[in-house]
């Protein structure tokens, strides 16, 4: 019997309008001050309104904008509470992902991999390439629960992370190829208990200095408007 070739999927304009504005957010193209109007946005990209509207909607179901009526979307910022807050979610979430993942030579090898890719990543200094390769490393022990609900939350935390992560890069950043190798060891003898210890630091480590960055740019602030 004679088959079809299968067709790739092409991305429709409202999903490449959201691949381009959610990239510029993530990287930190846009102040947090800056009005991200329709009209702006589709004049940018030469498109008409509509599919900038539906994604921005998208983006503030996400958590990474939020909207303002009569004055456009801006870039979600995080205050001391809510960063805490999702680095303690994202800590519940990934030690129960890693004490159930299905631990596979499979798997440790794509870690392994991930590993020395942020290597090389680091090493020519490309921060949207080591900041989703970070992603991809917590995502495959996410995947490896086969825990579908799991998966789709801890999407959505990540997201609104890795909003946090870029804008404390320089902070973090060479911190993670020793937290990741470390969490692989682990899984390597199947000590569970060691690569959630080590997944902790890890996480915690990037909140706090996240949070301590947060707390210098207030006192900045402070000292600025009293000069």
């Amino acid at each position: 019997m004679t088959k079809l070739r299968e067709l790739r999927k092409i991305p429709n304009l409202t999903e490449m309008t959201y691949a381009s504005i959610k990239k510029s957010v993530l990287t930190g193209s846009f102040e947090p001050s800056f009005r991200l109007t329709e009209e702006f946005i589709a004049s940018q990209l030469g498109i008409s309104k509509s599919p900038v509207r539906e994604a921005l909607n998208r983006l503030e179901a996400e958590g990474l904008i939020r909207i303002e009526a009569r004055r456009g979307a801006f870039v979600r910022e995080f205050a001391a509470k809510e960063i805490s807050d999702l680095f303690n979610l994202r800590v519940v979430l990934e030690l129960h992902s890693i004490s159930t993942a299905k631990i596979t030579p499979k798997l440790l090898q794509c870690l392994k991999d991930s590993i020395e890719r942020t290597e090389i990543i680091l090493k020519k200094g490309d921060r949207i390439a080591h900041v989703e390769e970070d992603l991809r490393f917590h995502r495959l022990i996410a995947e490896a629960t086969d825990n579908d609900e799991l998966c789709s939350v801890f999407e959505n935390i990540q997201q609104k992370s890795l909003l946090c992560r870029y804008k404390s890069y320089e902070l973090s950043a060479t911190s993670s190829p020793l937290a990741h190798r470390r969490i692989y060891k682990a899984l390597t003898t199947i000590d569970r208990e060691k690569a959630q210890a080590a997944m902790e630091d890890h996480i915690v480590y990037v909140r706090n200095r996240l949070l301590e960055a947060l707390e210098k740019k207030s006192r900045d602030e402070v000292i600025a408007a009293e000069q």
